[in-house]
């Protein structure tokens, strides 16, 4: 076994897909969650009645919907990053645009979600459900968001330089826009079906 295939099995073993930074970022975002996920458990303990009443005031058909798009574009992303580790970048791109247009989907749909909260009236100091609410679903739309932007330039760069784009940054998106998932993945159910 020669040293460049150690290094290559070292790195593979001992370094993250998208290098440790955006590790050390995911890691953060997701104890930052977890502490508000902790908290909304203990409220949604001690004021059921005010939780299930807020919970059942939410739009599930357009947070089911939302859901599909995140999952579906978390998929796209997967295989864009899949064709572009195989040299074919015009599928990768093809891949990130979809992925981006279901993104922007999630994106115009919460937006149509807040704004019926606000048309009725539902705001932070409606309750302390719809505090939780509005912080945390804000917080994960913004998280969308950046991921969009990362995303665009993830695919500006592959239409410009081709096979020049850094496999890391490819990884490192990637990473960013699948913890966009996975968070929506735990909101969803606490929020919109738990209480």
């Amino acid at each position: 076994m020669t040293t460049e295939t150690l290094n290559t099995n070292r790195k593979s073993i001992f370094y993250p897909p998208g290098g440790i930074l955006i590790w050390i970022i995911i890691y953060l975002e997701l104890i930052t969650f977890g502490m508000a996920f902790a908290a909304l458990a203990y409220y949604g303990s001690t004021e059921k009645n005010i939780f299930h009443t807020g919970s059942l005031l939410l739009n599930r058909p357009i947070a089911t919907i939302n859901t599909i798009f995140l999952l579906t574009s978390g998929f796209l992303v997967a295989q864009g990053v899949h064709f572009f580790k195989t040299q074919k970048i015009e599928k990768t791109i093809r891949l990130f645009s979809w992925a981006m247009l279901f993104g922007c989907g999630f994106i115009v749909l919460k937006l149509v979600e807040y704004y019926g909260k606000y048309q009725a009236g539902i705001g932070m100091d409606y309750s302390t459900f719809f505090m939780f609410y509005w912080l945390l679903t804000a917080f994960h739309w913004i998280h969308v968001l950046v991921g969009l932007v990362i995303l665009f330039f993830l695919r500006r760069t592959l239409v410009k330089k081709q096979l020049q784009a850094s496999q890391e940054d490819i990884e490192a998106g990637a990473a960013f826009w699948h913890m966009c998932d996975l968070i929506w993945l735990i909101l969803f159910p606490i929020l919109y079906l738990l209480f």
